[in-house]
């Protein structure tokens, strides 16, 4: 094949890049799991890997002896695992990229102080940067850090890459994280920032980090092009205990 990476890597690059070029449309079968061994000149295994690997990601619903069938064009970003938005992008075959709007250091309020359990006399950093997938503004982030773990983000441009990256590097440990999901109506920030009309409708995803001691040092709200961005949850059933005898 030419390349370096491992073979269901490549496998499912190839296959997403069809699908959001439209040459596999929503509803249409993919070839067999035999042609695209032929195809791809690979064994099942990574055929089977790259199916599932899309399947995450919100593009395929397979079923057991039937080809995959395309469900949608959009990448789905998965909550049961946190994967920062420039290393999701690369993993779905997309180029992320930043633009900056503000870094700045002030006094905590509103929703931020609350997540972050703060006073209103206690100083955070914020950041807000538009997000793009291949060039195509896409999410607009607002995140709050407190000021010990932000002030790091002075030394930083946040227009180069990952700040959970450039954080964990300088020892922040996203340990947990809590989700919500809702959606809003976009400001003026938003509209202009993502050129969408005001009031045009965005998913938006806030979360709070935090480390091994259970303490929130991040909150961001995120919001997302839903017609670029969904949202999926894997999740396994609970299995009840037996009752002991």
């Amino acid at each position: 094949m030419g390349s370096s990476r491992p073979r269901h890597e490549h496998v499912a690059g190839e296959l997403r890049g069809r699908i959001r070029d439209g040459r596999y449309a929503v509803g249409r079968s993919l070839p067999s799991e035999a042609a695209l061994c032929t195809e791809f000149g690979v064994s099942r295994g990574p055929v089977r890997q790259a199916l599932a690997s899309l399947r995450t990601e919100g593009l395929v619903e397979l079923s057991q002896g039937r080809p995959a069938v395309v469900r949608s064009r959009n990448v789905t970003q998965t909550l049961d695992t946190f994967t920062p938005f420039s290393q999701w992008a690369r993993r779905t075959g997309r180029a992320a990229a930043s633009r900056t709007l503000e870094v700045a250091r002030r006094r905590a309020s509103g929703p931020a102080a609350q997540a972050l359990a703060l006073t209103p006399d206690e100083f955070v950093v914020e950041v807000l940067r538009v997000r793009l997938l291949d060039d195509e503004p896409t999410m607009i982030e607002r995140s709050t850090f407190v000021d010990d773990v932000g002030a790091h983000l002075f030394e930083f441009d946040t227009d180069s890459g990952s700040i959970t990256d450039f954080l964990t590097g300088r020892g922040a440990r996203f340990d947990s994280m809590e989700h919500v999901l809702d959606a809003v109506a976009a400001d003026r920030v938003d509209a202009d920032s993502l050129g969408i009309d005001r009031g045009a409708p965005l998913l938006r995803e806030r979360r709070t980090s935090r480390d091994e001691t259970g303490r929130p040092f991040e909150f961001a709200d995120d919001r997302y092009r839903p017609d670029l961005v969904t949202f999926g949850i894997v999740n396994a059933r609970t299995v009840e205990p037996r009752p002991a005898d």
